[in-house]
């Protein structure tokens, strides 16, 4: 079997660009999603699975904003119970367990280990007790408390003289990109029709008021196609961008969103050598992780405002001061330095609005989701966890279906596995073991039981590449370097020479000519170099002072 054999369950070939217009131009449907997020995503696969005619049109690529840009972690939110939100953790800790059902590939089990004073620690173990009775967290999967001596043994590199307690706990680590793509897929395997680099230009209304089409406008360079998906609904899950959309059927409406920026920094694990997960707290008490990812670990998050939906958010300087000051306090050894940094990224996260006149800090705004219908119909959603996406599209999907008086009541989502999820990672990763070495490892946990196409086309970038172009939408050298591959943050040379193939190989696929092949160089090497101008405010290897 080769990468461009079309019996891919769920396959997304986009390439015939022409022909994917006329077709989104030729069909009614009874919902057009407006977004390719995972709140997106999720709704048009649900939907999907309901038997509902279901489009989704994306502006720019699969998971291009918010889900590729998060901690990823399908985490239960242990913060939000000083909160005082019992539901929204009793819902993570629950979904946590479906989505390893139906996702194994995408939710990695990993030791999470906090660090701390006696104290701190018997807080966060009466947190942990209420969360494991919560989400029904199996007895072999709860927390176990560490004595120092305890702590240094699973985690060498934290400061040896600076904890006296710890504790350990279960957690998940995905790839968010890689999960909202696989929930695309599934919603194509189900027969829902996708558009990505297809932008909502305008909501068409009809003589009863209601919405009842979306205008589309293709934004590939040197692009000039134009569809309308005529439709009894439309869904507004544009992420950060909900309330841009939102102004497309009402323009004077009050935004709903207050948009939060999260960063990142990646260094070399040598540099850092974390085993699993450290969770530490930053000068202003917030946690902060450090995360073993192969030959990097990455350092996050920040909480800070953001005023617009910024495609790449600037990175601040002292967004990375900030994490290499949390770094200082954790572990022993030379303070981490701009010169360690090997990539970085941010995103922005739309959640809702707090009450006019609040002076809540970013960190203390709910992270639920809330939905609204709008003078025409148009239903918006925005907030909510990556960790919860399914029961929020589900919820969603619930009243969709009331509404059109069409389509299953039941949600079947937490039953049928995701695109490359009926595997047994383990038996999988042995079978290609033998010919892709530690590779094999690498692809299963990105392309679950696809990774055997790839393998069996060669299992090298050029492979990842066809793949990504012929049955996963990818039309960008963006698309699958920084989603589809994960090599732009997870390797060690995020421009370096892999990158070079990549591009050649998109350009056979695609008919690209060489000056097209150049700019889409340019852009992930400009993506790359302007995330990491916040370092040039730094002193150049200089310890990072205690805040």
């Amino acid at each position: 079997m080769t990468s461009s054999t079309p019996t891919v369950t769920g396959s997304l070939d986009l390439r015939d660009r022409s022909r994917a217009f006329a077709d989104l131009d030729r069909e009614t449907f009874d919902v057009v999603v407006i977004g390719g997020g995972i709140t997106g995503a999720g709704i048009a696969r649900d939907a999907a699975l309901r038997g509902l005619r279901v489009a989704l049109v994306e502006a720019r690529d699969i998971a291009s904003g918010t889900s590729s840009r998060s901690s990823k972690m399908i985490h239960g939110g242990l913060r939000y119970l000083a909160q005082g939100d019992v539901g929204l953790v009793r819902e993570a800790a629950t979904e946590r367990q479906v989505l390893r059902r139906i996702a194994p590939q995408l939710t990695r089990l990993s030791p999470f280990v906090m660090p701390g004073s006696r104290s701190m620690i018997a807080k966060v173990r009466a947190g942990l007790v209420a969360f494991e009775r919560l989400g029904k967290v199996p007895r072999d999967e709860r927390h176990r408390t560490l004595d120092a001596t305890e702590l240094l043994e699973l985690e060498p590199t934290l400061a040896a003289d600076r904890f006296p307690s710890g504790v350990v706990y279960p957690e998940f680590l995905t790839n968010d990109a890689r999960l909202t793509v696989a929930n695309i897929r599934s919603a194509v395997a189900s027969g829902a029709t996708v558009l990505t680099h297809a932008a909502a230009t305008h909501i068409t209304v009809g003589s009863n008021g209601r919405a009842d089409g979306v205008e589309v406008t293709g934004t590939l360079p040197g692009e000039h196609l134009v569809a309308r998906a005529r439709t009894r609904l439309v869904v507004n899950a544009a992420g950060p961008w909900v309330d841009a959309v939102r102004a497309l059927e009402a323009p004077d409406e009050p935004a709903r969103l207050a948009l939060t920026k999260g960063i990142h920094v990646v260094v070399p694990h040598r540099r850092l050598p974390v085993r699993d997960t450290v969770i530490t707290l930053g000068p202003d008490k917030r946690p902060v992780f450090a995360v073993a990812a192969g030959p990097v670990t990455y350092l996050g998050t920040t909480d800070t405002f953001y005023a617009e939906p910024d495609e790449w958010p600037h990175i601040d300087a002292s967004d990375v001061r900030y994490l290499f000051d949390a770094m200082a306090r954790t572990f022993d050894g030379p303070p981490i330095s701009p010169d360690d940094v090997v990539s970085l990224w941010s995103g922005v996260r739309p959640l809702i609005a707090p009450p006019e006149g609040s002076d809540a800090a970013p960190s203390e705004l709910s992270r639920r989701d809330e939905a609204w219908v709008g003078p025409a119909g148009v239903v918006s959603v925005a907030g909510g966890k990556l960790t919860a996406y399914r029961t929020m599209a589900e919820r969603i999907v619930d009243d969709l279906v009331s509404v059109l008086g069409t389509g299953s009541l039941r949600c079947r989502t937490a039953d049928v596995p995701l695109i490359g999820g009926d595997v047994d990672v383990g038996d999988l990763t042995a079978s290609l073991g033998g010919s892709l070495g530690e590779e094999a490892s690498r692809l299963v946990q990105l392309w679950g039981a696809d990774a055997s196409s790839i393998a069996d086309d060669g299992g090298d970038v050029a492979a990842e590449v066809r793949f990504a172009v012929c049955h996963e939408g990818a039309l960008r050298l963006e698309d699958v370097w920084i989603r589809r591959a994960a090599r732009s943050w997870f390797t060690l040379e995020p421009v370096g020479s892999d990158l070079d193939v990549a591009a050649k190989t998109m350009a056979d696929l695609l008919g690209w000519t060489p000056e097209r092949q150049a700019a889409e160089v340019a852009d992930c090497h400009a993506i790359h170099h302007d995330a990491r101008r916040c370092l040039d405010e730094l002193v150049e290897g200089a310890p990072v002072p205690a805040a």
